[in-house]
């Protein structure tokens, strides 16, 4: 686990408690040439036309809708999304376990059965749950890895969507069974589709963390690569 061998830098001062409990994703890549390389593994190279979900949730007049995702850190999902046209909040935490043990100290043992996931709140007139999906399996993340998101190993970090009702599980079944069938990776995906229980949110100085830490490594070497992959890929749904 990376946050076991190496501090975190932040641009912000957290308490002595925090740093302890953290003790995250930090100076991990001692040269350029690392960094860039490690990210380059870690994002595997997908067909430019991603295909669009062939099934998918109308849009609806009862306001903005939710996404439960997780997809590895959340570091990098959140600040993959906050990007996105049509996103109106993005808060990260934990969903796959009891409110007991839903803190950052605890999921990081990887026994809890929480998964590190991100609530996207999102207007369905701007985007649709499926299109959602797309950005969530084409750049946010990669679905082909069980257990583990680049450095990142423990079913905290597994790949799965948290479904709200059964118009979410049927479009996120059917996607993944499409892309599966069209042969989109490699590999067979192996995202989980479970029915959302619990949210929780993590804690504060989690929220926003990219933005807030942008030279802290982790971010410059892992999300920052997803961040450039979804400008590049999703031109038109950039907040502009």
């Amino acid at each position: 686990m990376w946050e076991k061998l190496y501090p975190v830098e932040t641009t912000e001062v957290p308490s002595a408690a925090v740093l302890r409990i953290v003790l995250i994703k930090g100076t991990m890549f001692r040269t350029t040439f690392f960094a860039t390389a490690l990210s380059l593994l870690i994002l595997p190279a997908f067909a430019a036309d991603f295909p669009d979900p062939v099934q998918d949730i109308p849009s609806s007049k009862s306001g903005n809708q939710r996404a439960v995702l997780a997809g590895g850190c959340f570091w990098c999902t959140e600040i993959v999304f906050l990007h996105i046209e049509g996103v109106k909040e993005v808060i990260s935490g934990y969903s796959g376990g009891t409110k007991e043990t839903a803190n950052y100290k605890a999921v990081s043992t990887g026994k809890t059965g929480h998964a590190e996931c991100i609530e996207v709140t999102f207007d369905p007139k701007v985007i649709s749950y499926g299109q959602i999906l797309k950005v969530f399996f084409d750049v946010a993340h990669d679905p082909t890895q069980l257990n583990r998101q680049g450095p990142d190993h423990g079913p905290q970090y597994r790949s799965a969507i948290f479904y709200l009702d059964d118009a979410q599980k049927n479009v996120a079944e059917a996607y993944i069974k499409q892309l599966d069938t069209a042969k989109v990776y490699p590999h067979p995906i192996v995202t989980k589709v479970d029915k959302l229980e619990h949210f929780y949110p993590a804690e504060e100085y989690h929220q926003n963390f990219c933005r807030r830490n942008p030279n802290n490594s982790y971010v410059r070497a892992i999300a920052n690569p997803k961040v450039e992959k979804t400008k590049k890929q999703y031109p038109d749904r950039i907040k502009k």
